[in-house]
């Protein structure tokens, strides 16, 4: 019986590998959170019990939260997510720049990476459209796919006044050199205090790395670090990690209201998501390493499975570069050859819930992700790039559906080509 002549049964379940995208809530998270909503519904600031409650469950969760980064609890700031969080370290960065002595009509700049986050991009793009800042966006190293420190090191001038650098790439998985970075603009803003320039502030967002592998501020040595809850099996909410907020390191507000978060950012706090991030981060700081190993021994097998079924000749894998660290859970590859896009081999999959990258690139259409390009990766490569990411109850059973799944659906398409 040749493809798609089957007779017709029960629709196989899927098989979910875009954990970058997003997670599920863990158990434990969505029975955190909906106790605060129906138990700690009180107003944080009110001062009676119903009040007091709420804000206790506050204090606990950001208790959590800097004992999973390394941080102490007065240096979290919750936000509504990672992108309000990335948004205030740049606001802040050009709100010091312009406090700073000796800077009169200098225009602020940045440095960034060719392959961040749009929360970053797209605001330092705005900026710079706006005139109000000059921005440098270093291109990755095709051999490493890293922003490579040297070339970082190189784009600062007299008027930097923020280095922002990810952790881990969401579509290839690479892990940036942020702590060697941060060691040298160190360095670098002890000098610069003895000429009279403004500090270099530094930033990395660590949507991607928390909860696949560890993330130290003090290691990191980074003056603000981005958490983004529902990366790591929390709810869509955030957080800003900011050394000493407001003393050791400035934070300008966005917002202006009833003074929450030490007026940092300001609204009646989200006590039940904000509990339910504090959960999460619990289960991170007491189980990463056992995450790391399962879902590093899964994508590990994902990959030799491919290569068996596909072929070494017939594969390339976007997301390995010498001599880069990866990210434990992240798989890039494409599947050469005419007709096989990316997008095209998803549509054709019964089985694979994926992305052919980043979740917030997916109305692109078949335009190749740029992040693949900026890596050096060839164009009709790129194009037919799939992006798995697997999860912490990703099983080898569910890998090998998912390649049979990619397997019918390429011989599907070569059949399609073929007629």
């Amino acid at each position: 019986m040749g493809a798609g002549t089957e007779p017709p049964g029960p629709a196989p379940s899927s098989v979910y590998l875009d954990y970058n995208a997003t997670t599920p809530l863990a158990p434990e998270v969505a029975q955190a959170l909906g106790e605060a909503a129906c138990q700690a519904w009180g107003n944080p600031s009110s001062a009676h019990p119903a009040g007091r409650k709420a804000k206790e469950l506050i204090a606990g969760a950001r208790e959590s939260l800097a004992r999973m980064v390394g941080g102490r609890p007065e240096d979290v700031i919750f936000t509504s997510g990672g992108t309000e969080a990335n948004n205030m370290v740049i606001h802040t960065a050009l709100r010091h720049f312009q406090e700073s002595k000796g800077q009169d009509g200098a225009t602020p700049h940045i440095v960034t990476s060719s392959v961040e986050h749009d929360s970053i991009r797209l605001p330092l793009e705005q900026l710079v459209k706006e005139s109000l800042a000059e921005a440098t966006f270093v291109p990755v190293s095709p051999r490493s796919g890293q922003a490579e420190v040297d070339d970082v090191l190189a784009a600062v001038r007299p008027t930097t006044c923020l280095v922002s650098i990810m952790l881990a790439n969401n579509e290839t998985g690479v892990i940036m050199p942020v702590s060697k970075l941060s060691q040298h603009i160190r360095v670098l803003n002890q000098k610069r205090v003895a000429e009279g320039l403004p500090r270099v502030l530094v930033h990395t967002d660590a949507a991607q790395m928390i909860g696949k592998g560890r993330v130290d501020v003090q290691e990191l040595g980074v003056d603000y670090l981005t958490i983004v809850g529902h990366k790591f099996y929390g709810p869509r909410i955030g957080a800003l990690y900011v050394r000493g907020p407001g003393t050791t390191t400035p934070l300008h507000p966005m917002l202006f209201g009833g003074g929450q978060e030490r007026s940092f950012r300001p609204g009646t706090e989200n006590t039940p998501m904000i509990a339910g991030l504090g959960k999460a981060a619990e289960l991170v700081s007491r189980n990463w390493e056992a995450y790391e190993a399962h879902m590093r021994d899964v994508r590990d097998y994902l990959e030799a499975r491919l290569e068996a079924s596909f072929g070494k000749q017939r594969l390339h894998f976007n997301s390995k570069f010498t001599g880069s660290k990866r990210l434990c859970n992240t798989c890039n590859f494409s599947i050469l050859g005419p007709g096989l896009q990316g997008r095209r081999v998803l549509a054709h999959c019964k089985t694979l819930l994926a992305s052919v990258g980043a979740a917030c690139h997916s109305e692109k259409g078949d335009r190749p992700s740029s992040i693949l390009l900026s890596c050096g990766i060839p164009y009709e490569v790129a194009q037919n790039a799939l992006r798995l990411s697997v999860g912490r109850d990703t099983t080898r059973a569910d890998v090998d559906l998912v390649v049979q799944d990619l397997v019918q659906a390429v011989a599907q398409l070569g059949e399609d080509g073929a007629s």
